[in-house]
């Protein structure tokens, strides 16, 4: 069963507070098979989100008017946008004074071994693409924290295609799909 969007704070308060994380066991070579199983029931529970649509999602040019989750990759943590979907289906007033978007947005700070657990915890209306995902570096990184952050992408970006989630590269000039 998927938390609803209210449950979202909740759901990721042990990732945040440094309960044990789930790492990605699908093919680390000393994982045990209760963390295979762990990792293969999260994906499974992302498999429920349906498949992307690119028409969808290509034609977006800045993040700010991303509606699936995303990533901003840094050299201790990653950061997870996500945008809750409006309970309220009425076209009236969207995105105005009285239902702002960012009201709606919350950005949590996750470790990359906890990255699974964090995206099975986004609700699947928050996926209104699909399962896609768009992923960016952070801006103005020190020259001396571009290794570590480049090897957080990997581990990010590994994590997110062993969960069948299709990857989206954000750049500042625009996207490319992976």
């Amino acid at each position: 069963m998927r938390p609803t969007s209210f449950l979202l704070p909740l759901a990721l308060l042990p990732l945040l507070t440094g309960c044990r994380s789930i790492p990605d066991a699908s093919s680390a070579p000393n994982a045990t098979a209760e963390q295979r199983a762990q990792f293969n029931d999260i994906r499974q529970q992302l498999d429920e989100i349906p498949p992307p649509s690119k028409t969808r999602y290509m034609a977006v040019k800045t993040l700010t008017s991303w509606e699936n989750p995303y990533l901003t990759i840094q050299g201790q943590m990653v950061t997870l946008h996500v945008t809750i979907a409006d309970a309220n289906p009425s076209q009236f007033g969207n995105g105005g004074l009285l239902r702002p978007v960012g009201a709606r947005r919350q950005d949590l700070n996750v470790r990359t071994s906890d990255l699974a657990a964090a995206l099975n915890a986004v609700p699947t209306t928050a996926w209104p693409y699909g399962r896609v995902i768009a992923v960016e570096e952070a801006h103005d990184i020190p020259a001396a924290a571009k290794p570590e952050v480049r090897r957080n992408m990997e581990v990010a970006m590994k994590t997110i295609n062993d969960l069948g989630i299709v990857l989206y590269e954000w750049q500042e000039g625009g996207a490319s799909l992976r």
